[in-house]
């Protein structure tokens, strides 16, 4: 094994100064450059020379080991991990921001499609329950005890936080709950008498009522670009209902009257006055809401209905017990969550978004259920449904174009 031992060259030392040398023990030498030679452990030089830098050395005393010390080090190793610590965080904080933007799409995303998907399946099961099983009532207060259950087993294993209610907001939110069963209950009372198709024509003019209603009891008159986005709307829903093949009076009157009842919820919503601190988020208010929808309806369809979803009374009337009692539970459950996950998506988004992903979801939930239930749809009623349908779309883009403000008198 060999051991390098450097020495210098004699030749290449020059002393700094011509004075005799002192007694003192450091002395001070300039090397340019300073040539080394390898020794190895017998002594031998080797025949490798090794150049230093052009640098100024100094050199420690002679009797000590030999120290080569340069007068203008480099800068310290951690100052140069320092600098690349900052380069490595500024890029990781960018490679972070942009996985963050793509989980916030991905999730955004997977709600929407959960939204359209949750909407599909209620309304094929409802209508599969309502064909068979011709009491709204019930149904609907079904669908309203499934949110309950739902709800409360949130609130109890702490899947969401549980509100604290004062009088004051149960006075506020018993019209909002009364109006959102009703809502609820004529859309149901609709499916039951006509083709799911036309029920979602038909409630594609809830834009209109939204206009009505806040001209007429909140003051809010509409600009010139919304009531013209309005007129196909109109026009389309009278088309489409002119050619429906299922069309009657009934189905098209409670669905007219589900769109005058959730309507009216967003107008009501604006006029009860509550408390800012005593404000709570939209999730909150739809679960409460549910839980007050099943009391108020409940007693209403016993009295209205009887008990009639028993399985004897089932059986009775000659159905697949089994059968009803699993598409009315699964309708009850994608009731709720179709709901749950749009107010989830209206916390993550603007309401013109919002809005237009709604006009979308009436498109799938039309298109799925004609080709489910096998609707016949003539030329005509398709082009009057399509026509209405890009109403509501303008109507959403219109309704997000904030007016400019007016010039303040000077």
């Amino acid at each position: 094994m060999q051991s390098a031992a450097f020495t210098t060259s004699p030749t290449f030392l020059r002393p700094l100064r011509t004075s005799p040398p002192s007694n003192n023990p450091r002395l001070g030498f300039r090397f340019d450059p300073i040539r080394a030679t390898g020794r190895n452990d017998l002594g031998a030089a080797s025949s490798s020379n090794v150049v230093f830098p052009r640098r100024s050395w100094s050199l420690g005393n002679p009797d000590s080991k030999l120290q080569l010390r340069p007068w203008n080090p480099l800068p310290p190793l951690e100052k140069r991990a320092e600098r690349f610590e900052v380069k490595a965080t500024a890029e990781t904080a960018g490679e972070e921001d942009k996985s963050s933007s793509f989980t916030k799409t991905l999730v955004l995303g997977s709600l929407f499609g959960l939204w359209y998907l949750f909407n599909i399946y209620f309304n094929i099961y409802n209508k599969q329950v309502l064909k068979v099983f011709p009491y709204p009532v019930t149904i609907t207060a079904i669908q309203f005890a499934m949110g309950t259950a739902l709800v409360t087993f949130m609130w109890t294993f702490n899947l969401y936080k549980r509100p604290k209610i004062s009088g004051a907001q149960l006075a506020a939110i018993v019209p909002l709950a009364v109006v959102h069963t009703l809502g609820n209950l004529f859309t149901n009372m609709s499916l039951g008498k006509v083709a799911v198709s036309f029920t979602h024509t038909i409630k594609a003019m809830e834009p209109f009522f939204s206009v009505l209603l806040s001209a007429m009891f909140l003051g809010e008159f509409p600009s010139l670009w919304v009531v013209s986005s309005l007129l196909p709307i109109v026009g389309g829903v009278a088309l489409a209902s002119m050619t429906e093949a299922s069309f009657n009076w009934a189905g098209f009157w409670t669905a007219m009257a589900s769109n005058v009842t959730n309507q009216s919820r967003n107008v009501l919503s604006k006029k009860v006055m509550v408390k800012k601190e005593d404000s709570m988020d939209n999730i909150t208010l739809f679960s409460i809401i549910t839980i007050m929808s099943f009391i108020l309806l409940a007693p209403v369809a016993l009295f209205m209905e009887g008990v009639k979803f028993t399985p004897a009374a089932l059986q009775s009337a000659g159905l697949n017990v089994k059968q009803v009692c699993t598409r009315s539970l699964l309708a009850a459950l994608c009731f709720h969550a179709y709901q749950q996950v749009s107010y989830m998506i209206l916390q993550r988004v603007s309401p013109v978004t919002h809005s237009v992903g709604n006009c979308v979801k009436r498109v799938v939930v039309i298109v799925s259920s004609v080709i489910f239930f096998q609707t016949p749809v003539s030329p005509v009623n398709s082009l009057g449904t399509g026509i209405a349908l890009v109403g509501v779309f303008l109507y959403s883009r219109v309704k997000s174009i904030k007016p400019k403000p007016k010039p303040k008198e000077a």
